[in-house]
Protein backbone atom coordinates (compact mmCIF):
# COMPACT_ATOMS: atom_id res chain seq x y z
CA UNK A 1 0.00 0.00 0.00
CA UNK A 2 1.16 3.13 -0.70
CA UNK A 3 2.18 5.81 2.43
CA UNK A 4 -0.85 8.45 3.19
CA UNK A 5 -2.23 10.52 1.91
CA UNK A 6 -3.86 8.88 -1.17
CA UNK A 7 -5.68 11.94 -3.56
CA UNK A 8 -7.92 10.76 -5.86
CA UNK A 9 -9.21 12.51 -8.71
CA UNK A 10 -12.53 12.30 -10.95
CA UNK A 11 -14.23 15.07 -13.38
CA UNK A 12 -17.86 15.13 -14.72
CA UNK A 13 -18.95 17.29 -17.53
CA UNK A 14 -22.41 17.65 -18.70
CA UNK A 15 -24.69 19.94 -20.96
CA UNK A 16 -28.00 21.81 -20.04
CA UNK A 17 -29.99 18.44 -20.36
CA UNK A 18 -29.06 14.85 -20.52
CA UNK A 19 -26.01 12.42 -18.99
CA UNK A 20 -23.15 13.32 -16.89
CA UNK A 21 -19.96 12.10 -17.79
CA UNK A 22 -17.78 10.78 -15.42
CA UNK A 23 -14.12 10.50 -15.70
CA UNK A 24 -10.55 9.20 -14.20
CA UNK A 25 -7.33 8.91 -15.50
CA UNK A 26 -6.69 4.89 -16.74
CA UNK A 27 -10.80 4.11 -15.89
CA UNK A 28 -13.22 3.86 -18.63
CA UNK A 29 -16.18 6.31 -18.27
CA UNK A 30 -19.71 6.33 -16.42
CA UNK A 31 -22.27 8.26 -17.46
CA UNK A 32 -24.84 9.02 -14.77
CA UNK A 33 -27.82 10.96 -14.56
CA UNK A 34 -30.16 11.72 -12.14
CA UNK A 35 -32.24 8.59 -10.46
CA UNK A 36 -35.81 8.03 -11.36
CA UNK A 37 -37.28 9.61 -7.55
CA UNK A 38 -35.42 12.97 -8.55
CA UNK A 39 -36.87 12.64 -12.32
CA UNK A 40 -34.39 11.46 -13.95
CA UNK A 41 -34.85 8.70 -16.74
CA UNK A 42 -33.28 5.99 -14.15
CA UNK A 43 -31.64 3.86 -16.58
CA UNK A 44 -28.32 5.26 -15.50
CA UNK A 45 -25.96 5.15 -12.86
CA UNK A 46 -26.94 8.02 -10.20
CA UNK A 47 -25.19 9.68 -7.93
CA UNK A 48 -27.23 8.17 -4.93
CA UNK A 49 -26.72 4.66 -6.53
CA UNK A 50 -22.84 5.14 -7.11
CA UNK A 51 -22.55 6.60 -3.17
CA UNK A 52 -24.82 3.33 -1.89
CA UNK A 53 -22.56 0.72 -4.31
CA UNK A 54 -19.01 2.52 -2.85
CA UNK A 55 -20.27 1.39 0.04
CA UNK A 56 -21.04 -2.48 -0.59
CA UNK A 57 -17.82 -2.05 -2.62
CA UNK A 58 -15.89 -0.72 0.53
CA UNK A 59 -17.38 -3.82 2.29
CA UNK A 60 -16.01 -6.35 0.16
CA UNK A 61 -12.77 -5.25 -0.71
CA UNK A 62 -12.29 -4.69 3.26
CA UNK A 63 -13.46 -7.98 4.18
CA UNK A 64 -11.02 -9.39 1.62
CA UNK A 65 -8.30 -7.95 3.34
CA UNK A 66 -8.66 -8.28 6.18
CA UNK A 67 -10.34 -12.42 6.04
CA UNK A 68 -6.63 -12.73 4.26
CA UNK A 69 -4.85 -11.38 7.13
CA UNK A 70 -6.44 -13.15 9.50
CA UNK A 71 -5.74 -16.66 7.45
CA UNK A 72 -9.56 -17.25 6.73
CA UNK A 73 -10.72 -19.49 3.80
CA UNK A 74 -14.21 -18.15 2.56
CA UNK A 75 -15.51 -18.87 -1.06
CA UNK A 76 -17.66 -15.95 -1.49
CA UNK A 77 -19.25 -12.93 -0.27
CA UNK A 78 -22.24 -11.17 -1.43
CA UNK A 79 -23.04 -7.87 -0.10
CA UNK A 80 -26.48 -6.36 -0.55
CA UNK A 81 -26.67 -2.53 1.00
CA UNK A 82 -29.83 -0.50 1.13
CA UNK A 83 -29.27 3.65 1.50
CA UNK A 84 -32.38 5.95 3.18
CA UNK A 85 -32.19 9.30 1.67
CA UNK A 86 -34.18 11.70 3.57
CA UNK A 87 -34.66 15.16 4.61
CA UNK A 88 -33.20 16.17 7.77
CA UNK A 89 -32.88 19.64 9.02
CA UNK A 90 -33.76 20.88 5.79
CA UNK A 91 -31.19 19.13 3.78
CA UNK A 92 -31.37 15.90 1.72
CA UNK A 93 -28.59 13.17 2.71
CA UNK A 94 -28.14 9.98 3.64
CA UNK A 95 -29.30 9.11 7.06
CA UNK A 96 -28.57 5.50 7.33
CA UNK A 97 -27.43 2.39 5.47
CA UNK A 98 -28.04 -1.36 5.72
CA UNK A 99 -25.70 -3.90 5.04
CA UNK A 100 -26.78 -7.43 4.20
CA UNK A 101 -23.49 -9.62 4.30
CA UNK A 102 -24.16 -12.93 2.75
CA UNK A 103 -20.71 -15.38 3.25
CA UNK A 104 -19.93 -18.59 2.20
CA UNK A 105 -17.26 -20.63 3.87
CA UNK A 106 -15.66 -24.26 3.43
CA UNK A 107 -17.14 -26.92 5.41
CA UNK A 108 -15.51 -27.21 9.14
CA UNK A 109 -14.52 -23.15 9.42
CA UNK A 110 -14.91 -21.10 12.45
CA UNK A 111 -18.41 -19.34 11.81
CA UNK A 112 -17.63 -17.56 15.25
CA UNK A 113 -14.27 -15.95 13.94
CA UNK A 114 -15.89 -15.35 10.56
CA UNK A 115 -18.76 -12.78 11.87
CA UNK A 116 -16.35 -11.42 13.92
CA UNK A 117 -13.99 -10.50 11.07
CA UNK A 118 -17.60 -9.37 8.93
CA UNK A 119 -18.44 -6.73 11.78
CA UNK A 120 -14.45 -5.67 11.93
CA UNK A 121 -14.72 -5.41 7.99
CA UNK A 122 -17.74 -2.77 8.80
CA UNK A 123 -16.34 -0.74 11.34
CA UNK A 124 -13.15 -0.68 9.21
CA UNK A 125 -14.94 0.32 5.79
CA UNK A 126 -13.27 3.85 4.99
CA UNK A 127 -16.36 5.14 3.05
CA UNK A 128 -18.85 4.67 5.65
CA UNK A 129 -16.15 6.08 8.45
CA UNK A 130 -16.57 9.01 6.02
CA UNK A 131 -20.27 9.44 6.18
CA UNK A 132 -21.97 10.53 9.40
CA UNK A 133 -25.14 8.36 8.48
CA UNK A 134 -25.96 5.25 10.50
CA UNK A 135 -24.59 1.78 9.46
CA UNK A 136 -26.16 -1.35 10.20
CA UNK A 137 -24.54 -4.64 9.61
CA UNK A 138 -27.12 -8.45 9.07
CA UNK A 139 -24.60 -11.08 8.61
CA UNK A 140 -25.92 -14.43 7.22
CA UNK A 141 -23.11 -17.24 7.19
CA UNK A 142 -23.43 -20.55 5.07
CA UNK A 143 -20.82 -23.58 5.07
CA UNK A 144 -20.39 -25.68 2.54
Amino acid sequence: MQKFPHHYHTSASAGPDGEVRIVAEGLEAILSAAPAQFDGPGNRWSPEELLVAAVADCFVLTFRAIAEHSGLQWTGLDCGVQGTLDRVDGATRFTAFRVSAELDLPAGSDVSKAKSLLEKSEASCLITNSLTAEVTLDVSIKTE
